[in-house]
């Protein structure tokens, strides 16, 4: 598994299709694209094949494309990456980062201490 897949914006819309009717077939995959993002038939095709060799999907012998990485297992790679590339992999630097520059409500505050506790306890 690719654990730096990085999507563009045009991607990522195709991509969330993709997480939201899978497992589909590469032929009604076509027919959304052309309906929801105006793309002839090759564009999809490429776009499945790029998606499939980053290793977000994966298409069988009868065209049918299915989920390798959940759109929430994607947004957690990326969260990670972002947290190794600019805070060298601390995760206390990112959260210090982010809550140093935006305001938490109450709720927010915790609703984090919340999530911290039960990991503290698994």
């Amino acid at each position: 598994m690719n654990h730096d897949i990085t999507l563009g914006v045009i991607e990522g819309r195709f991509a969330d299709i993709v997480w939201e009717k899978a497992p589909i077939s590469s032929s009604d995959l076509v027919k959304l694209a052309a309906e929801k993002m105006n793309w002839k038939r090759t564009t999809t095709h490429t776009v499945i094949k790029k998606l499939c060799e980053k290793g977000l999907f994966k298409r069988d012998s009868e065209g049918i494309v299915s989920v390798l990485i959940t759109r929430e297992e994607f947004h957690a790679l990326q969260g990670k990456q972002v947290v190794n590339d600019a805070y060298g992999g601390s995760l206390p630097m990112f959260v210090a980062g982010f809550v140093n520059h935006q305001k938490l409500s109450q709720k927010e505050i915790d609703e984090i201490i919340r999530i911290m506790n039960s990991i503290k306890t698994k």
